[in-house]
């Protein structure tokens, strides 16, 4: 018996290239044609027939009383009458499948992977999983009992659902949304009870059985609407108010301020086109501040401008984009001097224009809220216009007798849009151009405090460097020029993701 066993076990080792399954159904049958022939040999032996004595060799042979020689020049034929069980525990592996592949064994498919295998996944624990390949389409025993043959293929499929499950996340970590520890609780609906004998009220949870033919038949064909241009609307109008009465031991003067902005940009949406960029912003603002100083107006303008962004882009590698920028920028209300008829700008007075060709980076860090785009333009065009008859020209770098002005140099832009916190914006725009003779720069800075929905303080500062400017008019700061406003009021905004 020893010898069977250990033919056994080289079976097994000799057999690692099969599936485990048929392995072991191999294994069983020999098991029960050995033991078949066995019981049959005992019973020759110990059932006289025709008045002999039965031969028992065969028993102390399986019992290890007698050893089979060994001889190397024994051949074949002599080797199978000496060990009747020469075709069952020899090394001919090929003889062995040949007898268990006749023999009817009972299988059953197994079950493909359950439904939730096809949900988003949901990191819930790490277990220790056999190694047995989730792919494995193998079939597997059938039991004794019919009736319990759907318990394996149950837990064959949610043993192949795990070996899946496990696998997916660690190979893919930063693809599992979703943990068991930080899922909201499902809401739960309630009915209370009045109880009169105890004046108690009980709360008992209401459980809603709905069949999943029921679930289908609710849920009706949604259409998805690809939109391929993303639009972003944000309007604000803030004011500043201040009384002092004739009487106050300071003095000061009554005023009102109040400023308006609107600003929409449109662009194309990356996720359908990321090898593009198309991207438009348009801007207005308008801050009116009363004038009691001022003996000719009632008013004074502290703000009007309207600008235009544009940047047309195509991919060329990574995150760089051959590109061409446009920027157009002008006001529409007359601004004059306190309390003189000289007119300080006008609608085109001064309007400028500048179109760029080069590179844009563009980067975005979503964790962070962070976005930036930057363009180098090594050709640039820039004119300036001044329309308007009472404003001499030489104020905006025209030279005098002409009304426009044409530059060919360079430029670079970056703009900054960071979400610093979720009530809190800070958004930059640094643009410069040069055509190598003078320098003009504007570097615009708005931060957003939102205090709800409708309500925001907002502070707005604008350096500008322009080395044209006329020295009898530079003062103090020379060619530098500041604009600061703090502001507080409503605000409105759209978008359409």
């Amino acid at each position: 018996m020893n010898a069977v066993v250990n033919r056994v076990f080289l079976f097994i080792f000799v057999s690692d290239n099969k599936s485990i399954a048929m392995s072991f159904a191999r294994i069983i049958s020999f098991l029960i044609v050995s033991l078949g022939v066995f019981n049959s040999s005992v019973s020759r032996a110990q059932t006289p027939e025709n008045g002999n004595t039965a031969d028992t060799k065969l028993l102390d042979l399986l019992n290890g009383a007698v050893t089979a020689p060994a001889n190397d020049d024994e051949p074949e034929e002599l080797s199978r009458k000496n060990n009747p069980f020469f075709d069952f525990i020899g090394d001919d592996v090929e003889a062995i499948d040949s007898i268990a592949d006749s023999l009817s064994v009972a299988f059953i498919k197994p079950r493909t992977l359950p439904k939730v295998a096809f949900m988003p996944m949901v990191f819930d624990r790490v277990v220790y999983l056999d190694s047995v390949d989730v792919t494995d389409g193998d079939d597997i025993f059938a039991g004794e009992i019919a009736g319990t043959d759907w318990l394996k293929e149950v837990a064959e499929s949610n043993r192949r659902y795990r070996y899946l499950k496990q696998t997916y996340m660690m190979a893919y970590p930063e693809r599992v949304r979703y943990n068991i520890n930080t899922l909201p609780v499902p809401p739960k609906t309630y009915k209370a009870t009045v109880d009169p004998s105890t004046s108690r009220i009980t709360l008992d949870e209401v459980i809603v059985n709905v069949s999943e033919s029921d679930l289908k038949s609710e849920v009706a064909p949604v259409e998805v609407i690809q939109k391929h241009w993303l639009h972003v609307f944000n309007a604000s109008a803030q004011f500043s108010q201040a009384y002092v009465s004739p009487n106050w031991y300071q003095g000061g003067d009554n005023n009102i301020n109040a400023i308006a902005n609107i600003k929409w940009n449109v662009k194309l949406n990356p996720k359908f086109h990321p090898n593009f960029i198309a991207e438009a912003t348009t801007q207005y603002k308008l801050g009116i501040a009363s004038a009691p100083n001022d003996s000719i107006h009632n008013y004074a303008i502290s703000q009007d401008m309207f600008q235009f962004n544009g940047t047309l882009g195509l991919r060329a590698v990574n995150n760089w984009y051959y590109s061409m920028n446009a920027t157009f920028k002008t006001q529409f209300f007359n601004n004059y001097k306190p309390n003189s008829h000289t007119m300080k700008a006008a609608f085109m007075s001064p309007g400028e224009l500048n179109v760029g060709l080069g590179m844009t980076y563009n980067y975005k860090n979503k964790p962070r809220h962070f976005a930036m785009d930057m363009s180098i333009a090594p050709l640039s065009y820039n004119l300036k216009v001044s329309s308007s008859h009472r404003i001499p020209v030489t104020n905006f770098g025209i030279d005098e007798g002409h009304r426009t002005a044409s530059e060919v140099g360079s430029n670079a832009e970056i703009k900054v849009n960071w979400d610093i916190m979720w009530n809190i914006n800070y958004t930059s725009r640094l643009f410069v151009f040069t055509d190598y003779d003078y320098l003009q720069g504007d570097w615009e800075n708005t931060l957003n405090f939102s205090i709800n929905r409708y309500l925001s303080t907002q502070i707005f500062v604008h350096l500008r460097y322009d080395s044209s400017t006329p020295k009898d008019s530079r003062g103090t700061w020379r060619c530098w020029q500041l604009k600061e406003i703090l502001s507080f009021g409503l605000q409105y905004q759209f978008k359409t993701i």
